[in-house]
């Protein structure tokens, strides 16, 4: 008797330990023709990659004109468009930004790093009146970045609320 309860417990242990063993769903959001994906799905945690802006003024290469991405402040106002943008294709918002990472280059016109051009931008889609959550964040100043116009680079972690 004691050793089939004895089994019956070691059973009910084990039971219970496989339970906190779920496996969680992991959906990357990728195109082929990218060598990184745009944002990883872990459970209800969506990861999105470092967005860079987008230019102001396209390219016209039968012109010879180089693209204008604008300074700190202009990139940043990109930048927060396509988070934005990107979450909502995902079925989120911004107020479930749970943490971001600000990484800053030096301002194409001043070679200075623009804090404040940022934290304009920043200040109009996190802590409003619309929109009262602010996330986690850390900022960086790094060297230059991988495009050589780029002055910022800011990625997020979002969770979806239940």
């Amino acid at each position: 008797m004691k050793k089939k309860m004895f089994a019956m417990a070691i059973l009910v242990a084990f039971a219970c330990s496989i339970q906190g063993y779920a496996q969680t769903v992991v959906k990357h959001i990728q195109d082929d023709k990218a060598a990184i994906a745009k944002g990883v799905w872990a459970g209800d945690t969506f990861y999105l990659s470092g967005q860079l802006a987008s230019p102001m003024t396209p390219a016209d290469p039968a012109k010879g004109v180089q693209a204008e991405y604008g300074d700190t402040k202009a990139q940043a106002a990109s930048v927060f468009a396509k988070i934005q943008a990107a979450l909502k294709e995902q079925g989120l918002d911004m107020s479930d930004v749970v943490k971001m990472t600000v990484f800053l280059g030096p301002d194409s016109k001043t070679g200075k790093l623009d804090f404040a051009g940022m934290q304009s931008e920043y200040v109009k889609y996190f802590g409003t009146k619309e929109q009262s959550n602010k996330p986690a964040r850390s900022a960086f100043q790094v060297a230059a970045l991988a495009a050589p116009w780029a002055a910022l680079e800011i990625e997020v972690i979002a969770v979806k609320s239940k």
